[in-house]
């Protein structure tokens, strides 16, 4: 097995999923790129290496079992366990998404990649994860999932979105339901908001940037033994369900 610690980020050929790949390779990490399109796969881990990172391509598509399963055996190839997972993959969905004028295909493929996604690799990579001798599960959500900031007025909650934001409350769940069943074992699972990023998913229009985005996904992926787990946070801290 390696010696290094080993992570593997879903969705990590640009964004948030790339300055969280970086930021953990700065620790002297061994880091999995996950990412779907070959051509930015290769790209991104050339980008991560120059940079000085000990970063190996995963190619991965978290709606595609067959692609999965063939991750979890690279990531067993390479270093014979998993000490952090770190699930961001994750698409908005088409428009428009007013509840009363939303497709119901684009709420199932939301909800396909942004939670069934985060299961379906989750559970390929625990097998490797149980090897860790302090594994981690980060979730990558959102506060426009909480249902308190969702009714409190002035809270930036963006638009109205009938599929995406329900996605990643319904991520939060799930992240809950794990952190109950892996309670005991070690593994510490979290949720993490990395706040309104100016990335291609949403135009580029945030305020903050993809690497100060990154920051609470890697807190959570190096937290203590005796860190938090089934929580949901962000760079100030817990935030409401």
């Amino acid at each position: 097995m390696s010696e290094r610690t080993i992570a593997l980020v879903t969705g990590a050929n640009k964004g948030i999923g790339h300055e969280i790949a970086a930021g953990l390779g700065a620790l002297g990490w061994s880091v999995g790129v996950g990412a779907r399109d070959p051509g930015r796969l290769d790209e991104a881990v050339a980008a991560l290496r120059a940079a000085g990172v000990d970063a190996f391509g995963v190619p991965l598509d978290v709606t595609d079992d067959a692609s999965v399963a063939a991750a979890a055996e690279l990531v067993e190839r390479r270093g014979g366990r998993l000490d952090v997972l770190v699930n961001n993959a994750g698409i908005t969905g088409g428009v428009p998404q007013e509840p009363t004028r939303v497709d119901p295909q684009i709420i199932r493929t939301v909800v396909e990649t942004n939670v069934i996604g985060v299961v379906r690799v989750t559970n390929a990579m625990l097998p490797l994860l149980r090897r860790s001798a302090a594994p981690r599960i980060v979730n990558m959500s959102s506060s426009v999932g909480s249902l308190v900031r969702q009714q409190t007025p002035g809270a930036e909650t963006g638009p109205i979105a009938a599929a995406y934001s329900p996605s990643k409350t319904f991520l939060n769940a799930v992240t809950v339901q794990y952190a109950k069943e892996l309670a005991g074992t070690g593994i510490l699972i979290n949720a993490a908001c990395p706040g309104y990023c100016a990335t291609d998913l949403n135009g580029f229009r945030g305020h903050r940037t993809a690497q100060q985005g990154a920051q609470t996904a890697i807190r959570l992926a190096t937290l203590p033994d005796d860190g938090p787990t089934g929580g949901f946070f962000d760079d100030d801290g817990s935030i409401p369900w």
